[in-house]
């Protein structure tokens, strides 16, 4: 079910009137679907379907992106807001510590929302947050590069482009480690998702000095790394652990940084397996490890 929800978020900046995009189904404990920067909660669609077959899954647009509006002027898109609008928006849902499943942006977000103890499990697909300093400004570039593509292409030459598999290809490698197989109408609804996204840039302005550098004790916590992830290289996965060390750390082989369309049944077992774990007494390691 795709639904909208106007709703007041009680930020470090004051109330904020936000409305965001969602879409829900399934039945089960809930599971919080967050996507990265630029895209849309379509993402989760190559194993929306699995999911749901053992959670309630909720996919939600972030502030600014697909169909959620930007954020009121003045008011920055960083960690603190959007964590606080996604709390208020768990709690008008009735989203009781749901489990949460983020790429990227996201799983930077489902890493902060777990480190406040606001959920039940965190599983972070490529997390953003535990790069170098040369690792992030690479990654801002490809990202402002891949921004400003989107955004010059005519709709007539981005559809003609989705339709065979060398032109997904040129439209979506950085992403994924296996473009031909995103459908055309995806790659067209993502590279307009893209082009309009109306909080990109204040939310790339917002990840400048962005480092994840806390333990998310308490709850279970994976963290996943696409072996071909051309954006957040794996060896980021690394850093992950040492910062977080009872963590599932687990490799994905074959996968960019998009991993849920290079692979959906894997990364589906990776987010329900994360959701069915329980606190470690000690520090857990998958047989999948990334390397360096």
């Amino acid at each position: 079910m795709s639904a909208t929800l106007s709703l007041t978020a009680p930020t470090e900046h004051g109330p904020q009137d936000v409305t965001l995009a969602y879409a829900r189904v399934g039945a089960g404990e809930p599971l919080l679907l967050l996507h990265g920067i630029g895209h849309h909660r379509q993402a989760w669609d190559p194993v929306v379907d699995i999911l749901a077959t053992e959670r309630e899954v909720t996919a939600v647009d972030l502030p600014g992106f697909g169909q959620s509006p930007a954020l009121p002027h003045g008011v920055p898109h960083d960690l603190a807001t959007t964590n606080a609008v996604l709390g208020a928006f768990c709690a008008a849902l009735g989203l009781d510590r749901p489990h949460v499943a983020g790429n990227s942006l996201g799983g930077l977000l489902a890493l902060e929302l777990g480190r406040r103890n606001l959920v039940r499990s965190v599983t972070a697909l490529s997390p953003a947050g535990f790069w170098s300093g040369a690792e992030r400004r690479y990654a801002f570039t490809v990202l402002t590069g891949m921004r400003r593509t989107a955004r010059s292409l005519p709709l007539p030459l981005v559809e003609r482009l989705s339709r065979t598999a060398a032109g997904r290809t040129v439209l979506t490698s950085t992403i994924y480690a296996r473009p031909a197989r995103r459908s055309p109408e995806a790659v067209v609804a993502e590279t307009l998702a893209l082009a309009g996204a109306e909080g990109f840039a204040e939310t790339l302005r917002a990840g400048r000095s962005v480092r994840f550098t806390d333990d998310v004790p308490g709850i279970p916590v994976t963290v996943a790394w696409g072996t071909r992830d051309r954006l957040l290289l794996p060896r980021q996965g690394v850093r992950a652990k040492h910062t977080m060390p009872r963590a599932r750390l687990v490799r994905l082989p074959g996968c960019g940084h998009v991993p849920m369309n290079d692979d959906p049944a894997l990364v589906a077992r990776v987010i329900l397996d994360g959701s069915r774990a329980r606190e470690a007494s000690a520090p857990r390691t998958s047989s999948g490890t990334v390397g360096a």
